[in-house]
């Protein structure tokens, strides 16, 4: 626990920047609370119990937190049995903007967590990282202490949320005025075969450069590029980026077409793109129907590298996100996305953690 300074510089009126000697102490207790947090979902923290919360949280936080290490600690038993789970968790914490006012601070952070497989095999992801924005609240006690109080992670819940956190998917809208374009073929078998083997995909083919898709999300997964904005739902408009950097090229388009589902383009502002290029349902569309860039797969096993597999999460008829591949090994494929921006999580953790949802695997 961290004692209380007198605050360095007047933000606002009732309100203050905290000193750099109180962001520390409170980024110290932010990090032990997160360590603690993705230790939970590891095999050691499974087999330890790891129930209790750290020091520096309040009484009802600490309540709180019991459940959620509870839940964390389960699913981490579970997807031990499913793959090998995760053996163990490296947590950094970088704050950001923070303030206090009267005995409440806030505190901005971004936790950039690794979670570490096991029984790697040579040339395989040794672990899926994530990075998720944090805001922390803290209360001071009569003797000058700061404890934590809430945590609000940013997690946006179109997407597999990291596997610290304990939260449900919810269905995205297709645009209200987008194109009615009927059924969908049947969605993908999620049975994993005996024999996962698959033939290996052309790193090149028909103009198009596979390799630089799935190195487009491998460099861009966090660090996003500054040549395109980023969307509040960003997963759609991440894949689109890593096509064209792939070779995919845009169509002719306009305000009057971008409703249209044949028409795929990024321009200077929203209201100047195409649906189909930041939109799930939309994107589907035009790489299946009418555009013959993609091909729908039968079984999401067969995915390759820069391969495309997309959600339904309630089963209601509307694609809700977009993944791409960026590995493949003889057993495992590995998915990379944003909102919430994660790299290299395994699909077989995705679907345990997601069993009710319906796949639409695209061959690229």
């Amino acid at each position: 626990m961290v004692g209380a300074s007198a605050p360095a510089t007047q933000a606002k009126p009732g309100t203050a920047s905290l000193s750099s000697d109180e962001t520390a102490g409170l980024t110290q207790i932010t990090d032990a609370y997160l360590q603690r947090r993705a230790d939970a979902v590891t095999t050691t923290g499974v087999q330890r119990s790891l129930r209790a919360a750290p020091a520096g949280t309040t009484a009802a936080l600490a309540v709180e937190l019991e459940d959620d290490f509870s839940a964390l600690a389960e699913q981490g038993r579970i997807l031990q049995g499913v793959n090998g789970g995760y053996t163990r968790a490296e947590v950094e914490v970088t704050p950001g903007e923070s303030k206090v006012e009267g005995d409440t601070a806030t505190l901005e952070v971004i936790e950039d967590t690794r979670l570490y497989y096991p029984d790697v095999q040579e040339g395989d992801p040794e672990y899926e990282e994530y990075s998720l924005p944090h805001s922390l609240k803290f209360n001071r006690t009569p003797d000058g202490q700061w404890l934590l109080a809430d945590d609000q992670a940013q997690v946006d819940t179109t997407g597999p949320a990291p596997s610290t956190q304990i939260t449900e998917p919810l269905d995205a809208t297709a645009e209200p005025d987008s194109e009615d374009e009927g059924p969908k073929p049947p969605a993908a078998s999620t049975v994993q075969p005996m024999d996962t083997s698959v033939e290996e995909k052309a790193v090149m083919a028909a103009g198009y450069n596979y390799g630089k898709m799935a190195s487009y999300a491998d460099k861009h997964w966090r660090n996003t590029n500054s040549d395109y904005r980023v969307y509040g739902n960003d997963c759609t408009n991440f894949i689109s980026q890593a096509m064209r950097a792939g070779g995919w090229r845009a169509t002719s388009g306009s305000v009057a077409s971008r409703r249209d589902n044949r028409k795929w383009f990024y321009a200077s502002h929203t209201w100047n793109t195409s649906y189909t290029w930041a939109g799930a349902e939309n994107w589907y569309w035009f790489a299946a129907k009418h555009s013959d860039r993609t091909r729908v797969l039968n079984n999401i096993w067969q995915m390759q590298r820069s391969d495309v597999l997309q959600a339904d999460w309630k089963k209601d008829g509307i694609i809700d996100h977009t993944m791409i591949v960026t590995k493949r090994s003889a057993n495992e494929i590995y998915m990379t996305y944003h909102t919430p921006s994660i790299h290299n999580k395994k699909l077989s953790t995705i679907r345990a953690q997601y069993p009710r949802a319906a796949w639409y695997a695209h061959r690229t």
